[in-house]
């Protein structure tokens, strides 16, 4: 099946999709992020895609807008916080300030989305991690935030996966700004009995993050610790789902 982009009546052209990322200094984020933006131009290619960083790295969302009259803006990022909730509804608002003519279609966050389980997984078991396995418990670490809600969003994948499989438990930690931390979490279920633990990033991409919960978790007896999501095919799938949601109005469109 051939599958086809929902443009706007009237529109003939098909809208750039914007990919904003946070951003790193860390040269590994943005190489992991060109990747994945280079498996959605492989699965459509008649999509254009285009980078923009929120920080620490160039383009900026305003110099990835310049020059279009419409475009559809995709938040890189795996929960909704204030990056998504401010600094990108900001930064388009003085972008069509700027351009009154400049059409938005702002798309949802990646997460939470069943097929970013899936890519869990898949990353667990390329770690070598027997998906379900009843002796293994499994700590899902995201970044963290001072958004109440957003490390709550992480709480509730966990323990909606812990419910879809048979590990021996599925719990959160979080790097920064909340706990418990993805040490004292690892500690906590080594102390409870289980068996092993094992801990899967919910991180897009390589950096100090996902370093220092390498780091911490195997210094306090974690086994595992599986790679990020990074240019995984189900991401490129969401991303593109996204994409047409945004263009056709089942997300928030921004038009000055």
């Amino acid at each position: 099946m051939t599958t086809t982009t929902w443009r706007p009546r009237g529109v003939t052209s098909v809208p750039p999709l914007i990919a904003v990322a946070h951003g790193s200094r860390d040269p590994r984020a943005a190489a992991t992020v060109e990747d994945l933006l280079d498996v959605v131009r492989r699965a459509r290619p008649e999509i254009p895609v285009r980078t923009a960083y929120l920080d620490h790295a160039p383009p900026t969302l305003a110099m990835a807008l310049s020059g279009l009259s419409e475009a559809a803006v995709l938040p890189l990022l795996l929960t909704e916080a204030y990056h998504s909730r401010v600094d990108i509804p900001g930064a388009l608002a003085e972008a069509t300030a700027r351009n009154p003519r400049l059409r938005v279609h702002r798309g949802a966050t990646l997460g939470p989305h069943p097929l970013l389980v899936t890519a869990l997984e898949r990353r667990l078991t390329e770690a070598g991690v027997e998906t379900g396995d009843p002796g293994t418990a499994v700590v899902l670490v995201s970044a963290g935030s001072s958004d109440r809600r957003a490390n709550a969003t992480v709480a509730g994948v966990a323990a909606q996966w812990g419910r879809r499989r048979g590990w021996w438990s599925v719990t959160a930690a979080y790097a920064s700004a909340a706990e418990p931390t993805p040490r004292q979490e690892v500690e906590r279920l080594l102390m409870a009995g289980a068996p092993r633990v094992v801990v899967a990033p919910y991180l897009l991409a390589p950096g100090y993050f996902a370093d220092k919960i390498r780091r911490d978790t195997l210094a306090v007896g974690a086994e595992i610790v599986a790679d990020v999501l990074g240019a995984a095919p189900e991401l490129a799938t969401v991303l593109i789902e996204r994409y047409e949601q945004a263009l056709s109005g089942l997300e928030r469109s921004a038009t000055a």
